[in-house]
Parts: C-alpha cells; structure tokens; sequence
C-alpha cells in the first residue's frame, strides 16, 4: 500500500489530522457505525422527573382551561418523556385503547401497542381496579397516578413503575382522550411485561375540588347495589279443618235480603 494515500509530507514532516477532521460517526460508516448514540442512551431513568416533565406539559397546555384538548398536544413539547409517553381513547366505561405510544412501551409489550387495551400492561388481578381508577380520569375528570411493581421471574428482573393519567378533551369536546406515560426501572428481560397495581393517587383538575373515588359504580352502575336477599315465603293457606263446615244453615246466614226502591 502506497503511504502516500494515507499522509501528505511537508518540509516540518507528517500533516498531523486537526480538530476538522473530527466527525460523529453516522448511520452506514462502518465498524460501530451502523447506530447513533446519544447522551440519552447513558442517561438513567428517572422516573419522577419523566412524570413531573409531562404534568408540567399538560398544565402549560390549559392556558386558563380546565382541560386541555387532544389537538394541543404536538410531540416536540413532551422532550424526554416522549419515548414513555402515549394518549388514550376512551372505548367503553373504564376501557381505554392507545392511539399513540411510545418506544418504551413497545419494548416493555415486545410488540406494536397501538390499538391495544390500557389493561394489557397490567395484571389480570390489577384489571378490575385499573378499570375503576381509570374510568374517574375521564367522568372526574381528574388526574391519576398510580404505582406499579412487577415480580420477577424466569428471563424477567423485578421491575418498578408509574404511570401518570392526564384528561383530554376530544375535537367534540367531550373528555375521551389522556395524555399519560408509563416509566419502569430496571432491566426489561423478556417481553411481555406486565405490572400489579400497587398504589394510586387521585389528584383534582381544579386545586381544592372533591376528588371522584374509584368504585365499579364508576364504570357505568348509578348506585351501589342492594345485597341479596330472599323473598319472603308467603302465608300458609288456611287448613280446611279450620274452615266453617259448609252447610245449607251457613249458606243460609250468608244471604242478604237487598230491598227494592219503593219497598
């Protein structure tokens, strides 16, 4: 090989390479490459600043409205909580499907999760409550932060988490829509992922309003239904040896003479 392809000679020796012809290395260069790093991929996770970034979001979206809407949120805004965020649309009485998510969530579901249930990260155990908690995000509304675990297992480290539920309203103005994220701690192993419910807060829109507490009543009942009971047994009918006999004397006794107008 030719060293004069690798080098330029001048009179004081060797051109020495100077900080021009330093570059980051893009996608397709070769020996490592083939992947952009980032200061947020050596960044930690934490998940209560992720948390208070989005809530923050959200109230700089009300602009003196108690809700904010759907078409208020642009993906630039949401910075470092963009890759655990994601928005929900209300289906049925404490049902909610994703419309969009982020890279976090579809690593921790191994898979696409736009379309998916909301209690497809939880627990069958946790569902009944999740539905609770959830559906008090949109008829409070209100906002909900709840925490989350998750055991370990075969391929599966321990992992911690919360999840941060924020009303929206729609175009028609009702509230169907969230805005929430979902950060865990930890290494994710072996997807799927799902969390056990293990605590919640339920925060008001307006400071020092009544928070709705979750109950099944909140998914669609008007009140909490009465316990069961047995209809009472009915009065046993009256034994024929009690009866009076029945006799042409009694027959007689129970006539009444009915007198004509004029008699």
């Amino acid at each position: 090989m030719d060293e004069r392809n690798d080098r330029t000679d001048s009179p004081s020796g060797p051109e020495i390479p100077g900080p021009a012809c330093i570059r980051p290395l893009a996608q397709g260069d070769g020996a490592g490459g083939d992947r952009v790093l980032r200061l947020a991929d050596f960044d930690p996770v934490q998940p209560a600043r992720i948390v208070a970034d989005l809530r923050d979001y959200w109230q700089s979206l009300r602009v003196g409205r108690a809700i904010p809407t759907r078409a208020d949120v642009e993906p630039r805004g949401l910075r470092r909580a963009l890759d655990f965020a994601f928005v929900l649309e209300r289906v049925a009485p404490g049902a909610a499907r994703f419309r969009l998510a982020g890279r976090h969530l579809i690593d921790l579901m191994g898979m696409e999760v736009r379309g998916m249930p909301l209690c497809a990260f939880l627990s069958p155990s946790s569902r009944g409550r999740l539905s609770d908690v959830l559906e008090t995000v949109f008829k409070g509304p209100q906002i909900v932060q709840l925490g989350l675990t998750a055991a370990a297992g075969y391929g599966r480290p321990a992992l911690s988490g919360q999840m941060l539920l924020l009303p929206l309203r729609s175009d028609l103005g009702d509230v169907t829509r969230a805005l929430g994220c979902l950060v865990s701690t930890g290494e994710i192993g072996s997807a799927p992922r799902r969390f056990d419910l293990i605590a919640e807060t339920l925060i008001p829109v307006i400071e020092g309003a009544r928070v709705l507490d979750p109950w099944p009543s909140a998914a669609g009942f008007a009140e909490q239904p009465a316990p069961w009971q047995a209809a009472p047994l009915s009065k046993a009918p009256t034994p024929l040896i009690d009866r009076p006999a029945d006799t042409p004397q009694s027959r007689r006794a129970a006539f009444r003479v009915i007198p004509r107008n004029g008699d």
